[in-house]
């Protein structure tokens, strides 16, 4: 008599094979709830395989390493690997395990955009909030520069470039009607010649009074007793001192130079002559679109005849503010200025960027260029 056979194996492989089809179908889509979709680049099999690593592992990911972790910076350099990125990470212990957070980020693709440069993270960080930072190296503080000389026009032009979110109008608004003046200027004037120039860090998010306020607080923080004293014993108001300083800062192109240039206009205005300052006429023309300046070199006969409060070939006397904004160099020259008997100055013929100086207008001739 013939024994039948069972069909119990083949069920069995039966059921086996639709509960892993179901497996492969269906943990993809489970992860993709707490994940996100998966790479469009990944196999089916690796959807399944990652998909069940990351919800097996999942406390790797949604659980921070340490909440009470102190913030780092993490560098990542040009070239470095996921591999060894999520190492390094692993081993700074800011993530729980970087084999999990490898697999995290070519579930979700963003294996292929991690950026590198210098990172703020901590363990309170979760390891999918970390892949995520990963995306933009961007810092959260930004280091403005504001450049010896610079009009508040030029400060509102580096803006857009700047990595801050104040726009060139919003900037200007606020540097000509300042919220916090300092205390010793006129009243409604702007901040020009306040603005002191220096590499500020900054919040990415700071609006315009608040960057208007810290070049105000960095020109305070500079005006010590020498420069003030030294001021006052020239015979000049501290607000006639930034406007001299703010002359001196345009006419000289050498910075060792600063203190002779003071000396003359510091000269012409104690016997009552005009200053006859290129800088100041620059100032009042504006911008010039055809050499795309603000400071329009050389000027012609007709600019200086420009009408306007700012042209000391002119109208005697300082102009009504300051016409850049000056260097501590500048404010030093004019509080501490050299000793000299010049009532002119002229470039140098060398192109050396220095000046020659005279005590009459016919030595002032005799300079002229060939």
């Amino acid at each position: 008599m013939k024994r039948r056979s069972s069909c119990f194996p083949f069920f069995l492989l039966f059921f086996f094979a639709i509960g892993l089809l179901a497996a492969i179908l269906f943990t993809p889509v489970l992860a993709a709830q707490s994940y996100g979709p998966p790479s469009p680049y990944l196999s089916p099999w690796q959807r399944f395989s990652y998909s069940a690593s990351l919800l097996w592992n999942a406390g790797n990911l949604t659980v921070p390493r340490d909440p009470n972790g102190a913030q780092q910076i993490f560098v990542i350099e040009t070239g470095e690997s996921v591999f060894t990125i999520s190492t390094h990470l692993q081993s700074a212990g800011l993530i729980r395990d970087a084999s999990t957070f490898r697999i995290y980020l070519v579930w979700t693709g963003l294996d292929t955009s991690v950026q590198a440069g210098n990172y703020t993270f901590s363990p309170a960080m979760t390891a999918i909030q970390i892949a995520h930072a990963l995306q933009d190296a961007t810092p959260s503080e930004v280091a403005f520069g504001v450049l010896p000389g610079w009009r508040m026009e030029e400060i509102a032009a580096a803006l857009p470039t700047s990595g801050l979110v104040i726009t060139p109008e919003a900037f200007l608004s606020a540097a000509r009607s300042p919220s916090a003046p300092l205390d010793f200027w006129p009243a409604d004037v702007s901040a020009e010649g306040f603005l002191f120039p220096d590499t500020y860090t900054l919040p990415r998010s700071s609006t315009a009074d608040q960057l208007v306020s810290v070049l105000l607080q960095g020109f305070a923080s500079h005006l010590t007793p020498e420069i003030s004293d030294g001021i006052a014993r020239q015979g000049l108001s501290l607000y006639q001192g930034v406007i001299l300083a703010s002359i001196v800062q345009r006419e000289a192109i050498r910075a060792d130079e600063q203190p002779v240039i003071a000396s003359v206009f510091l000269n012409r205005i104690a016997i009552g002559m005009k200053l006859d300052s290129d800088p100041t006429v620059q100032y009042a023309l504006g911008y010039d679109a055809a050499q795309g300046t603000w400071w329009t070199n050389p000027l012609s006969l007709e600019d200086l005849q420009v009408q306007s409060p700012y042209n000391t070939y002119l109208d005697a006397g300082f102009p009504p503010t300051p016409i850049s904004n000056p260097s501590l160099g500048a404010l030093l020259a004019v509080a501490n200025p050299a000793q000299t008997a010049y009532y002119y100055f002229r470039a140098r013929c060398d192109g050396s960027g220095y000046h020659a100086f005279a005590e009459t207008l016919e030595q002032q001739m005799q300079n002229a260029c060939p």
